[in-house]
């Protein structure tokens, strides 16, 4: 039927159909694990929860990196432990074998939500929700739920990183001009802005770069005329877009060590620590600007499958 969502319920994954998107969701790895729209696959890993930015020089002065190094290893390690799926509403059994060999193929939804949970690797330990809402429209609203704890140091950032299969030709959105920061934005102009190519800020000592503060869309384009396009649902978000994870620029000690580009590393925040710079050999990011990880944080924003925008 036309405007409804077709379930498919594998043993491991989850598919959800329509007139020209197809989305597969994996239980084991805890997320979106294919976004095809109109033929275009955009994910090369699953969405996973992000706790650590890349160090700057001023992270590097004031001790902050060490002070929370553990979260460069929750950003790598948390896994997913658990999930739980709503259909129009209702809470259902989980439909992993050998539940799911009562399905026939042909179920149909007008609305499907899937949750994920994820357990970081700190100490001491926490979790993080992450659900995925699919309307009939095929657009997809992703709302993220971290629990603080107490006695966990302060966190670098916390979003969503995408790992998306093609290099971006560029990006459009609509926000704050230039690189921005929470405590960097003073100097930049609001509205939309275009940028070609996925640019690395050329740092002497590579780090986090490219991040844009108070954004209320982004599209990127893609191989052909596809398009990946966010909007902000709740709240205006922080987003960057580079072909580089934040391992990837921690490994590296000078540009030239960077490895080739190849893909797209898209990072949607609803939180980033602020770059300080008031002294880079020793003082702290002022504290209006710190993110504790101690309380709890929750965003949202929409992977908008329309063009519309």
């Amino acid at each position: 039927m036309e405007n409804t969502l077709k379930l498919i319920f594998g043993d491991a994954n989850l598919g959800v159909a329509g007139a020209d998107f197809h989305y597969i969701f994996s239980y084991a790895r805890g997320g979106l694990e294919s976004y095809v729209v109109k033929g275009t696959e955009w994910m090369y890993r699953v969405p996973r929860p992000c706790f650590w930015r890349a160090t700057t020089d001023n992270d590097r002065g004031c001790g902050f990196s060490a002070k929370s190094s553990m979260w460069m290893g929750a950003d790598m390690f948390s896994y997913c432990e658990d999930f739980k799926v709503r259909v129009d509403g209702q809470d259902i059994v989980k439909p992993s074998a050998p539940e799911n060999n009562k399905y026939t193929g042909a179920e149909t939804a007008d609305e499907l939500e899937i949750t994920f949970i994820f357990r970081t690797t700190t100490v001491p330990a926490t979790t993080v929700e992450v659900t995925y809402r699919i309307e009939a429209s095929g657009d997809i609203t992703i709302q993220t739920l971290y629990h603080g704890v107490k006695g966990l140091p302060q966190l670098p950032a916390f979003g969503i990183r995408f790992t998306l299969c093609h290099l971006a030709k560029k990006f459009r959105y609509e926000g704050i001009s230039g690189e921005t920061y929470p405590d960097r934005k003073a100097g930049g102009d609001k509205g939309a802005f275009e940028v070609m190519g996925q640019p690395v800020t050329p740092y002497i000592v590579p780090q986090d770069c490219n991040m844009h503060m108070d954004t209320k869309w982004v599209k990127l384009y893609g191989a052909g005329h596809s398009t990946l396009c966010l909007k902000a649902a709740d709240q205006s978000f922080a987003f960057s877009s580079i072909p580089y994870t934040a391992l990837e620029l921690e490994s590296a000690t000078h540009q030239e060590e960077l490895p080739l580009p190849r893909r797209t590393i898209l990072t949607v925040l609803g939180k980033v620590r602020g770059v300080g710079g008031i002294n880079s050999w020793g003082a702290d990011v002022e504290h209006a600007y710190h993110i504790s990880a101690e309380e709890d944080i929750q965003y949202s924003f929409k992977l908008v499958k329309s063009e519309s925008m």
